[in-house]
Protein backbone atom coordinates (compact mmCIF):
# COMPACT_ATOMS: atom_id res chain seq x y z
CA UNK A 1 0.00 0.00 0.00
CA UNK A 2 1.33 3.35 -0.98
CA UNK A 3 2.60 5.76 1.86
CA UNK A 4 0.27 8.39 3.19
CA UNK A 5 1.85 11.38 4.33
CA UNK A 6 0.50 13.36 7.42
CA UNK A 7 0.75 17.18 6.98
CA UNK A 8 0.29 20.21 8.94
CA UNK A 9 -1.54 23.67 7.27
CA UNK A 10 -0.47 26.56 8.82
CA UNK A 11 -2.72 29.67 7.02
CA UNK A 12 -5.88 28.28 5.74
CA UNK A 13 -6.82 31.09 3.24
CA UNK A 14 -7.59 30.50 -0.73
CA UNK A 15 -3.72 28.65 -1.23
CA UNK A 16 -4.14 26.67 2.10
CA UNK A 17 -7.53 25.46 1.44
CA UNK A 18 -6.76 24.92 -2.37
CA UNK A 19 -3.73 22.85 -1.60
CA UNK A 20 -5.27 20.90 1.31
CA UNK A 21 -8.67 20.30 -0.94
CA UNK A 22 -6.20 18.61 -3.84
CA UNK A 23 -4.65 16.26 -1.00
CA UNK A 24 -8.11 15.16 0.00
CA UNK A 25 -8.74 13.96 -3.09
CA UNK A 26 -5.85 11.82 -3.73
CA UNK A 27 -6.44 8.27 -2.70
CA UNK A 28 -5.11 8.35 0.94
CA UNK A 29 -1.42 9.95 -0.31
CA UNK A 30 -2.16 12.28 2.01
CA UNK A 31 -3.95 13.20 5.65
CA UNK A 32 -4.11 16.68 6.92
CA UNK A 33 -4.08 16.24 10.56
CA UNK A 34 -3.74 19.85 11.81
CA UNK A 35 -4.66 23.06 11.15
CA UNK A 36 -3.59 26.66 12.24
CA UNK A 37 -6.02 29.64 11.02
CA UNK A 38 -6.85 32.58 12.95
CA UNK A 39 -10.38 32.99 10.89
CA UNK A 40 -13.17 30.85 12.39
CA UNK A 41 -14.97 29.56 9.30
CA UNK A 42 -11.52 28.95 7.90
CA UNK A 43 -10.43 27.29 10.29
CA UNK A 44 -14.10 25.26 10.59
CA UNK A 45 -13.80 24.51 7.21
CA UNK A 46 -10.50 22.67 7.30
CA UNK A 47 -11.82 20.65 10.40
CA UNK A 48 -14.76 19.67 8.51
CA UNK A 49 -13.42 19.16 5.45
CA UNK A 50 -10.51 16.74 7.02
CA UNK A 51 -12.05 15.22 10.55
CA UNK A 52 -9.99 16.80 12.46
CA UNK A 53 -10.50 16.68 16.34
CA UNK A 54 -10.74 19.68 18.25
CA UNK A 55 -7.82 19.62 19.84
CA UNK A 56 -5.86 19.93 16.45
CA UNK A 57 -7.16 22.79 15.47
CA UNK A 58 -5.68 26.46 16.37
CA UNK A 59 -6.07 29.78 16.23
CA UNK A 60 -2.48 30.18 16.16
CA UNK A 61 0.62 28.33 14.75
CA UNK A 62 2.78 28.69 18.19
CA UNK A 63 0.96 26.51 20.08
CA UNK A 64 0.66 23.69 16.84
CA UNK A 65 4.65 23.84 16.60
CA UNK A 66 5.30 23.50 20.38
CA UNK A 67 3.34 20.01 19.68
CA UNK A 68 7.14 19.38 18.01
CA UNK A 69 6.93 17.35 14.77
CA UNK A 70 3.97 15.44 14.66
CA UNK A 71 3.72 14.87 10.68
CA UNK A 72 5.81 14.74 7.75
CA UNK A 73 5.46 18.29 6.08
CA UNK A 74 4.39 21.32 7.11
CA UNK A 75 2.59 23.81 4.57
CA UNK A 76 2.95 27.26 4.89
CA UNK A 77 0.42 29.56 2.96
CA UNK A 78 0.24 32.85 5.45
CA UNK A 79 -0.01 35.96 4.17
CA UNK A 80 3.24 37.10 2.42
CA UNK A 81 5.27 38.83 5.41
CA UNK A 82 4.76 36.32 7.86
CA UNK A 83 6.01 33.70 6.44
CA UNK A 84 9.36 33.74 8.09
CA UNK A 85 8.66 32.66 11.71
CA UNK A 86 6.58 29.55 11.09
CA UNK A 87 8.78 28.98 8.13
CA UNK A 88 11.99 28.50 10.50
CA UNK A 89 10.12 27.25 13.16
CA UNK A 90 8.81 24.14 10.98
CA UNK A 91 12.58 23.83 9.67
CA UNK A 92 13.78 23.63 13.08
CA UNK A 93 11.13 20.80 14.19
CA UNK A 94 12.76 19.02 10.52
CA UNK A 95 9.42 19.15 8.84
CA UNK A 96 9.91 19.17 5.06
CA UNK A 97 7.88 22.35 3.66
CA UNK A 98 5.21 23.47 1.08
CA UNK A 99 5.95 27.55 1.48
CA UNK A 100 3.63 29.54 -0.83
CA UNK A 101 5.33 31.91 -2.67
CA UNK A 102 7.09 34.41 -2.06
CA UNK A 103 9.45 32.88 0.44
CA UNK A 104 8.98 36.05 1.85
CA UNK A 105 8.86 39.73 1.86
CA UNK A 106 12.42 40.42 2.69
CA UNK A 107 15.54 39.71 1.15
CA UNK A 108 17.36 38.48 3.77
CA UNK A 109 15.01 36.57 5.24
CA UNK A 110 14.65 34.48 2.31
CA UNK A 111 18.44 33.55 2.56
CA UNK A 112 18.05 32.50 6.21
CA UNK A 113 15.05 30.05 5.34
CA UNK A 114 17.39 28.46 2.55
CA UNK A 115 20.17 28.13 4.94
CA UNK A 116 18.09 26.52 7.34
CA UNK A 117 16.78 24.34 5.42
CA UNK A 118 20.42 23.49 4.27
CA UNK A 119 21.47 23.07 7.54
CA UNK A 120 18.37 21.07 9.04
CA UNK A 121 18.71 18.67 5.45
CA UNK A 122 15.13 19.05 5.00
CA UNK A 123 13.37 19.82 1.66
CA UNK A 124 11.29 22.88 0.72
CA UNK A 125 9.44 23.46 -2.06
CA UNK A 126 8.16 26.97 -3.25
CA UNK A 127 5.09 27.22 -4.98
CA UNK A 128 6.12 28.47 -8.09
CA UNK A 129 3.58 25.67 -9.89
CA UNK A 130 3.64 27.23 -13.33
CA UNK A 131 6.63 24.69 -13.20
CA UNK A 132 4.21 22.34 -12.64
CA UNK A 133 1.37 23.28 -15.10
CA UNK A 134 0.79 21.16 -18.52
CA UNK A 135 1.85 24.02 -20.65
CA UNK A 136 4.72 24.82 -19.00
CA UNK A 137 6.27 21.02 -18.90
CA UNK A 138 5.93 21.00 -22.18
CA UNK A 139 7.20 23.84 -22.92
CA UNK A 140 10.60 23.39 -21.34
CA UNK A 141 10.79 19.28 -22.62
CA UNK A 142 10.70 21.32 -26.47
CA UNK A 143 13.47 23.28 -25.64
CA UNK A 144 15.31 20.32 -23.65
CA UNK A 145 14.95 18.54 -26.97
CA UNK A 146 16.28 21.23 -28.99
CA UNK A 147 13.41 22.95 -31.00
CA UNK A 148 14.53 26.09 -31.02
CA UNK A 149 18.34 25.05 -30.53
CA UNK A 150 20.22 27.86 -28.05
CA UNK A 151 17.85 30.58 -26.56
CA UNK A 152 18.78 33.60 -27.25
CA UNK A 153 16.25 35.88 -26.20
CA UNK A 154 12.70 35.79 -24.60
CA UNK A 155 9.57 38.06 -24.21
CA UNK A 156 7.42 37.21 -21.60
CA UNK A 157 3.84 39.02 -20.75
CA UNK A 158 2.23 38.93 -17.37
CA UNK A 159 -0.98 40.08 -18.39
CA UNK A 160 -2.75 41.01 -14.59
CA UNK A 161 -6.28 41.93 -16.36
CA UNK A 162 -7.92 44.98 -15.06
CA UNK A 163 -10.63 43.59 -12.42
CA UNK A 164 -7.93 40.91 -11.06
CA UNK A 165 -5.69 43.80 -10.18
CA UNK A 166 -8.56 46.16 -8.55
CA UNK A 167 -9.25 43.41 -6.39
CA UNK A 168 -5.74 41.44 -5.53
CA UNK A 169 -3.18 44.54 -5.55
CA UNK A 170 -5.65 47.81 -5.04
CA UNK A 171 -8.55 46.64 -2.78
CA UNK A 172 -7.10 43.67 -1.63
CA UNK A 173 -4.26 42.13 0.88
CA UNK A 174 -1.83 43.12 -1.59
CA UNK A 175 -2.32 46.31 -2.29
CA UNK A 176 -0.44 48.14 -0.69
CA UNK A 177 3.58 47.64 -0.16
CA UNK A 178 3.72 47.81 3.54
CA UNK A 179 0.98 45.55 4.71
CA UNK A 180 2.79 43.11 1.87
CA UNK A 181 5.34 43.34 -0.76
CA UNK A 182 6.20 45.07 -3.81
CA UNK A 183 3.47 44.21 -6.55
CA UNK A 184 6.51 41.98 -8.71
CA UNK A 185 7.08 39.70 -5.90
CA UNK A 186 3.66 38.74 -5.53
CA UNK A 187 2.44 38.79 -8.88
CA UNK A 188 5.38 37.68 -10.64
CA UNK A 189 8.21 36.11 -8.89
CA UNK A 190 6.54 32.83 -10.50
CA UNK A 191 7.78 34.52 -13.83
CA UNK A 192 10.74 35.31 -12.93
CA UNK A 193 11.97 31.80 -11.59
CA UNK A 194 9.71 30.17 -14.72
CA UNK A 195 12.49 32.20 -16.61
CA UNK A 196 15.80 31.21 -15.55
CA UNK A 197 14.24 27.60 -15.72
CA UNK A 198 13.37 27.67 -18.98
CA UNK A 199 16.74 29.20 -19.67
CA UNK A 200 18.58 27.02 -17.42
CA UNK A 201 21.57 29.86 -16.18
CA UNK A 202 22.10 32.58 -14.58
CA UNK A 203 20.75 36.19 -14.08
CA UNK A 204 23.64 38.31 -14.78
CA UNK A 205 22.17 42.05 -14.57
CA UNK A 206 19.10 43.33 -14.28
CA UNK A 207 17.10 47.04 -14.90
CA UNK A 208 13.66 47.70 -14.40
CA UNK A 209 10.87 50.81 -14.56
CA UNK A 210 7.41 51.16 -13.50
CA UNK A 211 5.07 52.98 -11.76
CA UNK A 212 1.79 53.71 -10.50
CA UNK A 213 -0.70 55.55 -12.99
CA UNK A 214 -4.09 54.85 -12.89
CA UNK A 215 -5.33 53.63 -9.72
CA UNK A 216 -4.96 56.68 -7.93
CA UNK A 217 -7.21 59.58 -6.25
CA UNK A 218 -6.81 61.91 -8.75
CA UNK A 219 -8.21 59.51 -11.99
CA UNK A 220 -11.71 59.18 -9.78
CA UNK A 221 -14.68 60.25 -11.04
CA UNK A 222 -16.24 63.64 -10.48
CA UNK A 223 -18.78 62.92 -7.67
CA UNK A 224 -17.58 59.44 -6.93
CA UNK A 225 -18.16 58.27 -3.27
CA UNK A 226 -15.77 56.88 -0.84
CA UNK A 227 -18.06 53.35 -1.51
CA UNK A 228 -19.49 52.02 -4.47
CA UNK A 229 -22.26 51.00 -2.06
CA UNK A 230 -23.23 55.06 -1.75
CA UNK A 231 -24.60 55.62 -5.25
CA UNK A 232 -21.80 56.70 -8.04
CA UNK A 233 -22.50 58.75 -11.31
CA UNK A 234 -21.04 56.28 -13.23
CA UNK A 235 -21.85 52.87 -11.30
CA UNK A 236 -23.76 51.89 -14.47
CA UNK A 237 -20.63 51.64 -16.37
CA UNK A 238 -17.51 51.03 -14.08
CA UNK A 239 -15.91 48.23 -14.54
CA UNK A 240 -14.24 48.20 -11.27
CA UNK A 241 -17.78 48.94 -9.46
CA UNK A 242 -18.05 46.64 -6.47
CA UNK A 243 -21.60 46.29 -5.98
CA UNK A 244 -21.56 44.61 -9.71
CA UNK A 245 -18.11 42.87 -8.54
CA UNK A 246 -18.83 41.21 -5.24
CA UNK A 247 -22.59 41.70 -4.41
CA UNK A 248 -24.29 41.08 -7.40
CA UNK A 249 -22.16 38.57 -9.04
CA UNK A 250 -23.19 35.54 -6.94
CA UNK A 251 -20.96 33.30 -8.82
CA UNK A 252 -17.33 34.39 -8.11
CA UNK A 253 -16.64 32.65 -4.68
CA UNK A 254 -12.88 34.33 -4.73
CA UNK A 255 -14.02 37.08 -5.18
CA UNK A 256 -17.42 36.99 -2.32
CA UNK A 257 -15.01 34.83 -0.10
CA UNK A 258 -11.92 36.92 -0.09
CA UNK A 259 -13.89 40.28 0.76
CA UNK A 260 -15.84 38.66 3.62
CA UNK A 261 -13.37 37.03 4.70
CA UNK A 262 -15.79 34.09 5.30
CA UNK A 263 -15.91 30.57 3.53
CA UNK A 264 -19.61 30.62 1.34
CA UNK A 265 -20.65 34.09 2.55
CA UNK A 266 -24.14 34.85 2.67
CA UNK A 267 -25.15 38.17 1.08
CA UNK A 268 -25.75 40.12 4.30
CA UNK A 269 -21.58 39.58 4.92
CA UNK A 270 -20.73 40.59 1.52
CA UNK A 271 -22.78 43.94 1.39
CA UNK A 272 -21.15 44.31 5.32
CA UNK A 273 -17.82 43.60 3.79
CA UNK A 274 -18.25 46.63 0.86
CA UNK A 275 -19.86 49.45 2.85
CA UNK A 276 -17.26 49.02 5.89
CA UNK A 277 -13.78 47.66 3.95
CA UNK A 278 -11.52 48.47 1.51
CA UNK A 279 -13.25 45.56 -1.06
CA UNK A 280 -16.02 48.13 -1.04
CA UNK A 281 -14.23 51.48 -1.72
CA UNK A 282 -14.02 53.83 -5.17
CA UNK A 283 -10.94 51.82 -6.40
CA UNK A 284 -9.65 54.81 -7.35
CA UNK A 285 -9.56 56.46 -3.33
CA UNK A 286 -7.41 53.18 -1.97
CA UNK A 287 -4.33 53.10 0.19
CA UNK A 288 -2.75 51.19 -2.79
CA UNK A 289 0.75 52.03 -3.62
CA UNK A 290 1.90 49.06 -5.66
CA UNK A 291 2.63 49.65 -9.53
CA UNK A 292 -0.26 49.00 -11.99
CA UNK A 293 2.57 48.42 -14.88
CA UNK A 294 6.14 47.14 -14.91
CA UNK A 295 8.63 46.44 -17.46
CA UNK A 296 12.22 44.12 -16.25
CA UNK A 297 15.06 43.87 -18.58
CA UNK A 298 17.20 40.87 -18.09
CA UNK A 299 21.08 39.69 -19.27
CA UNK A 300 21.18 35.97 -18.35
CA UNK A 301 24.71 34.05 -19.22
CA UNK A 302 26.10 33.73 -22.18
CA UNK A 303 24.66 36.95 -23.47
CA UNK A 304 20.89 36.03 -23.22
CA UNK A 305 18.23 38.67 -23.21
CA UNK A 306 14.94 38.79 -21.76
CA UNK A 307 12.37 40.92 -21.52
CA UNK A 308 9.41 40.86 -19.28
CA UNK A 309 6.43 42.82 -18.94
CA UNK A 310 3.91 43.11 -16.34
CA UNK A 311 0.52 45.25 -16.62
CA UNK A 312 -2.75 45.28 -15.37
CA UNK A 313 -4.46 46.98 -18.58
CA UNK A 314 -5.94 44.33 -20.34
CA UNK A 315 -8.01 41.23 -20.25
CA UNK A 316 -5.28 38.84 -18.12
CA UNK A 317 -3.22 35.68 -18.98
CA UNK A 318 0.56 35.02 -19.89
CA UNK A 319 2.17 34.96 -23.32
CA UNK A 320 5.57 33.99 -23.92
CA UNK A 321 7.74 34.48 -27.43
CA UNK A 322 11.11 32.44 -27.31
CA UNK A 323 13.86 33.02 -29.90
CA UNK A 324 16.39 30.53 -30.47
CA UNK A 325 19.64 30.22 -33.18
CA UNK A 326 17.27 27.28 -35.03
CA UNK A 327 13.37 28.60 -34.52
CA UNK A 328 11.12 30.30 -32.11
CA UNK A 329 8.24 29.21 -30.47
CA UNK A 330 5.34 31.11 -29.23
CA UNK A 331 2.58 30.02 -26.42
CA UNK A 332 -0.58 31.40 -24.20
CA UNK A 333 -0.45 30.17 -20.89
CA UNK A 334 -4.16 29.95 -21.53
CA UNK A 335 -4.76 26.36 -21.18
CA UNK A 336 -6.10 25.61 -24.38
CA UNK A 337 -3.83 27.50 -27.35
CA UNK A 338 -1.27 25.02 -28.94
CA UNK A 339 2.40 25.73 -28.63
CA UNK A 340 3.60 27.13 -32.13
CA UNK A 341 7.17 26.19 -33.09
CA UNK A 342 8.30 27.49 -36.18
CA UNK A 343 11.69 25.95 -37.60
CA UNK A 344 14.15 28.24 -39.52
CA UNK A 345 15.30 25.43 -41.85
CA UNK A 346 12.50 23.92 -43.23
CA UNK A 347 10.41 27.46 -42.60
CA UNK A 348 7.72 25.01 -41.62
CA UNK A 349 5.07 25.93 -38.50
CA UNK A 350 4.05 22.91 -35.94
CA UNK A 351 1.19 23.79 -33.46
CA UNK A 352 1.34 21.24 -30.17
CA UNK A 353 -1.40 20.72 -28.92
CA UNK A 354 -1.45 20.59 -25.20
CA UNK A 355 -0.86 17.28 -23.74
CA UNK A 356 -1.69 16.30 -19.74
CA UNK A 357 -0.73 13.07 -18.95
CA UNK A 358 -2.62 12.99 -15.32
CA UNK A 359 -6.14 14.91 -17.27
CA UNK A 360 -4.92 17.98 -15.28
CA UNK A 361 -6.88 20.82 -14.85
CA UNK A 362 -7.86 23.54 -12.44
CA UNK A 363 -5.84 26.33 -10.58
CA UNK A 364 -2.70 27.90 -12.68
CA UNK A 365 -3.08 25.61 -15.77
CA UNK A 366 -3.16 22.43 -13.55
CA UNK A 367 0.02 23.76 -11.96
CA UNK A 368 -2.12 23.75 -8.12
CA UNK A 369 -2.57 20.15 -8.77
CA UNK A 370 0.95 19.34 -10.45
CA UNK A 371 2.91 20.29 -7.41
CA UNK A 372 0.81 18.76 -4.80
CA UNK A 373 1.22 15.13 -7.22
CA UNK A 374 4.84 16.44 -7.59
CA UNK A 375 5.60 16.77 -3.80
CA UNK A 376 4.30 13.40 -2.67
CA UNK A 377 6.42 11.82 -5.15
CA UNK A 378 9.36 13.70 -4.21
CA UNK A 379 9.30 12.96 -0.70
CA UNK A 380 8.30 9.13 -1.31
CA UNK A 381 11.27 8.97 -3.81
CA UNK A 382 9.55 8.20 -6.94
CA UNK A 383 9.98 11.75 -8.62
CA UNK A 384 11.72 11.56 -11.80
CA UNK A 385 10.49 14.94 -13.35
CA UNK A 386 12.76 17.99 -13.59
CA UNK A 387 10.14 20.55 -12.40
CA UNK A 388 11.40 20.45 -8.93
CA UNK A 389 14.29 22.97 -7.73
CA UNK A 390 15.39 23.02 -4.23
CA UNK A 391 15.25 26.23 -1.92
CA UNK A 392 18.81 28.05 -3.02
CA UNK A 393 17.62 28.49 -6.63
CA UNK A 394 13.86 29.13 -5.99
CA UNK A 395 15.51 32.34 -3.49
CA UNK A 396 18.28 32.97 -5.80
CA UNK A 397 15.02 33.80 -8.54
CA UNK A 398 13.60 35.78 -5.85
CA UNK A 399 16.84 37.64 -5.48
CA UNK A 400 15.94 38.47 -9.39
CA UNK A 401 12.76 40.20 -8.42
CA UNK A 402 14.44 42.10 -5.63
CA UNK A 403 17.24 43.33 -7.64
CA UNK A 404 14.37 44.65 -10.36
CA UNK A 405 12.69 46.67 -7.58
CA UNK A 406 16.01 47.82 -6.28
CA UNK A 407 17.03 49.09 -10.17
CA UNK A 408 13.00 50.76 -10.41
CA UNK A 409 13.08 52.53 -7.01
CA UNK A 410 17.01 53.58 -8.09
CA UNK A 411 17.28 54.08 -11.81
CA UNK A 412 20.32 51.76 -11.98
CA UNK A 413 21.36 48.64 -14.09
CA UNK A 414 21.65 45.96 -10.85
CA UNK A 415 24.63 43.51 -11.11
CA UNK A 416 22.84 40.35 -9.18
CA UNK A 417 26.64 39.12 -7.82
CA UNK A 418 27.04 42.20 -6.33
CA UNK A 419 23.49 42.62 -5.02
CA UNK A 420 23.64 38.99 -3.43
CA UNK A 421 26.89 39.71 -1.77
CA UNK A 422 25.28 43.25 -0.50
CA UNK A 423 23.01 40.82 1.55
CA UNK A 424 24.87 38.44 3.03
Amino acid sequence: MAKTLTAILIGAGNRGKGYTDIMSELDGKYKVVAVAEPIDSRREYIKEKHGLPEEMCFTDYHPLLELGKIADLAIVSTMDQLHFEPAMMAISLKYDLLLEKPVSNNPEECLKIAKHAEEMGVNVLVCHVLRYSDMFIQLKQLINDGAVGDIVSINHEECVGNVHQSHSFVRGNWGNSGRSSCMLLQKSCHDMDILQWLIGKKCKKVQSFGTLSYFKKENAPEGAPEYCIEGCPVGDTCPYNAVKLYLSDTTNDWFRSTCARENNPTDEQVEKAIRTTQYGKCVFKCDNDVVDHQTVNMLFEDDITVTFTMNAFNKGGRFIHIMGTKGEIRAAIDGKTPISVYNFETKQTVEHPLVSADGISGGHGGGDTGIINTLYAYLTGVYNGFSVSGITTSVENHLIVFAAEESRATNRVIDLEEYAASLQ
